[in-house]
């Protein structure tokens, strides 16, 4: 299987420059394959494919722009590949059924990397990386590489450099503390809540630095466009946003490790934060036209808070350690109803998002969210009904 090892690279300003022109010409490639297979099927409906236009590259290199053969082959080999990945993916989508997305040109901003697809034009000699035509730069090896390297990405986050390492691994199985179930119920207030009664809070990274993230945006504002110190506020801004996105990363992290090592199988709900994070409809007076309240500011508030809490993340990285570990089931069920469903004798108690607390004619009483915990394990449990390992289930 293959896993990615991140680092940080440290290049002089020199090598920097060098980066960040290789990444210029890259951009200019993939945006100039795209125009041509553009115009070819809109003028002449003419499908042109990556070995047309990697059989071009040579006289490209020889005749056109000579710059190029500054470049390893190879990563312009990739841009074209990456291309037509992109054109895959929409024909995909449009023969699904879905709305394609047709690809579209690529500003600085959006392409941030270029990849070295096999062991050519770079060497890891200890924690210096040694790029073909490019230079050495030094890599900060804060944990080992594991497997065989397969492909070496280049990437730009704002104004740092990385380097992401493809290694294909060998899978070690290993067993979680228990064999125990749990049902998980993901929420604002608290990240996730379980059915055994145990929570995860929720630190709300991004709103402890909303004030600061105001501050700044406010003055990049206030910068004349074009000037030194308004890239230099961008910059501060960027720095910011990306402190949050990684204490949130480091937070999710740890606790499905945690999760994953703890529990032979993890009960998810389905849900989909995309429509739940929708802003409120317009609603507008049958009679006069005019545009009533609807929610607007309490809904968007909440949309935030759905956004930065990180359920998809959350799901998603459960889901790979879960692979990883071998023995760990994550499975995901239906949420519809769990909250209002009594986990004790399943009678349906019907009540509003406000309250917080699920109480029963049948005497079961414990926290909103715990009872749906409870409901959502159950489901997950009779999905698994007709497999062949037994399953303890918590209290």
């Amino acid at each position: 299987m293959r896993r990615s090892y991140k680092y940080c690279l440290s290049p002089n300003k020199a090598t920097t420059e060098k980066l960040q022109w290789v990444l210029d010409r890259c951009r200019e490639v993939y945006n100039a394959g795209l125009s041509e297979r553009r115009d070819a099927w809109t003028y002449e409906q003419k499908s042109i494919s990556y070995y047309d236009q990697q059989n071009d590259l040579p006289e490209i290199k020889a005749e056109i722009r000579p710059e190029y053969q500054e470049i390893a082959a190879h990563v312009l080999q990739d841009v074209l590949r990456r291309l037509d990945k992109a054109y895959q993916g929409f024909f995909r989508r449009c023969k699904a059924g879905k709305k394609p997305g047709h690809p579209r040109f690529l500003g600085c901003n959006r392409y941030t990397s270029f990849t070295y697809p096999d062991k050519a034009g770079w060497k890891l000699d200890g924690n210096r990386l040694h790029l073909s035509k490019i230079g050495i730069v030094k890599v900060k090896l804060h944990r080992p590489i594991e497997g065989t390297i397969k492909t070496v990405t280049i990437k730009r986050e704002g104004d740092e450099w990385f380097c992401i390492f493809s290694c294909e691994v060998q899978v070690c199985p290993h067993l979680p503390y228990t064999d125990l179930a749990i049902g998980v119920d993901l929420g604002v207030s608290k990240l996730a809540t379980f059915s055994d009664g145990d929570v995860i809070e929720n630190p709300k990274h991004y709103r402890r630095a909303e004030k600061k993230l105001a501050t700044l945006q406010q003055a990049l504002s206030r910068k004349k466009r074009g000037s030194h110190r308004r890239k230099k506020a961008v910059r501060a801004v960027a720095k910011a946003h990306r402190k949050v996105r990684r204490q949130r990363a480091d937070y999710l992290h740890k606790h499905s490790r945690w999760l994953v090592d703890t529990y032979e199988v993890i009960v998810f709900e389905a849900i989909q934060p995309a429509n739940l994070s929708r802003r409120a409809r317009p609603k507008q007076d049958a009679e006069t036209g005019a545009y009533l309240p609807n929610g607007a500011t309490a809904k968007s508030g909440l949309n935030k808070s759905i956004m930065n809490a990180g359920w998809s993340t959350f799901l998603a990285m459960c889901e790979v350690k879960a692979a990883w570990a071998g023995h760990v089931q994550v499975i995901k069920v239906d949420p519809y109803g769990t909250s209002q469903v009594c986990s004790g004798c399943g009678a349906v108690v019907k009540k509003e998002l406000s309250e917080r607390w699920h109480s029963c004619s049948c005497g079961f009483s414990l926290d909103r969210d715990q009872n749906a915990a409870r409901n959502i394990l159950a489901r997950g449990l009779q999905q698994l009904s007709g497999g062949t390992r037994p399953t303890l289930v918590t209290a």
